[in-house]
């Protein structure tokens, strides 16, 4: 599970009245038709997989120490008629530590269906982070979420234990992805893929999960891109194609994928050093 998820832009301190006034004059009328608080929280707050978020709207996987006042200025302004502003408030909150405050705003967001809230709010619940410990809750949170075509619900869901440490849902969850992996969603094609390499929830499908993967690469999705990488490299689930893979993983790797570049680096210097423990030292080039 996680909690998680840079601005593209901030609001100087020092910013004149009138630049400021421009500014906002400009932004209301955005292609969104939305307000201009709206556009400006979904700049520095948006989570890139929020089911609520415009397709344009870039979204930023951690939110700029340097953007968090501005984000939770603007986000706390939209957030009166948008669920998806309440919810970034929660994120802004969150990436300033006020985890009482990101709570407050989860919960509002959740009851009024963001899935990404109920997400989020599951996991401080299963946590015990900023609010007290409740795996029941936290459990029916993600369900919901899942429900909802969240596939962060699903896996989340996954992941949790039953109270008393009984075994995970891989099954269910499996289910959950199968469902929201139909609606395109590259998130849940690329959840559902991992899912069904390793035989987790089901039986293990190297064909079904490339296919899965192939999909979501199709929609930039990083993982997905990696992983397609890793396949054409070796061949698991269709054909071996090198150059493929290397493309593959250069387009993981611009989009910020460690795995990809670990595995280009790999490919650069097939060599490499370890120390007695087997940690990796450096590697060899030729």
């Amino acid at each position: 599970m996680r909690s998680k998820r840079s601005g593209a832009v901030s609001i100087a301190h020092n910013v004149s009245v009138g630049l400021l006034a421009l500014t906002l004059a400009c932004l209301h009328s955005s292609a969104y038709g939305q307000s201009a608080d709206l556009v400006l929280c979904d700049r520095l707050a948006a989570d890139p997989a929020d089911p609520d978020k415009p397709k344009d709207v870039k979204g930023a996987h951690e939110i700029e120490a340097s953007d968090v006042a501005t984000a939770i200025k603007f986000c706390k302004l939209a957030s009166a008629a948008s669920r998806r502003a309440l919810y970034q408030l929660g994120r802004a909150y969150a990436a300033n530590q006020q985890l009482p405050e990101a709570v407050g705003a989860y919960r509002k967001a959740a009851d009024k269906g963001s899935t990404s809230a109920m997400v989020e709010l599951g996991v401080l619940l299963a946590t015990g982070s900023g609010v007290a410990k409740d795996e029941a809750q936290a459990r029916k949170l993600f369900e919901r979420a899942a429900a909802g075509g969240n596939p962060r619900g699903a896996t989340n869901l996954a992941a949790l234990n039953e109270g008393g440490g009984a075994a995970p849902e891989p099954v269910k969850a499996r289910a959950l992805l199968a469902k929201a992996a139909e609606t395109n969603s590259a998130e849940a094609q690329y959840q559902l893929g991992l899912m069904i390499a390793e035989g987790i929830g089901g039986p293990k499908d190297d064909v079904a999960a490339r296919a899965l993967f192939e999909k979501a690469a199709a929609q930039d999705h990083p993982g997905a891109l990696e992983r397609m990488g890793a396949f054409a490299q070796s061949g698991r689930g269709g054909p071996q194609d090198a150059s493929a893979a290397k493309a593959y993983y250069e387009k993981a790797a611009a989009l910020g994928n460690e795995d990809a570049k670990a595995a280009l680096k790999r490919a650069q210097c097939p060599y490499v050093i370890k120390d007695k423990r087997g940690n990796v030292v450096t590697y060899l080039c030729f």
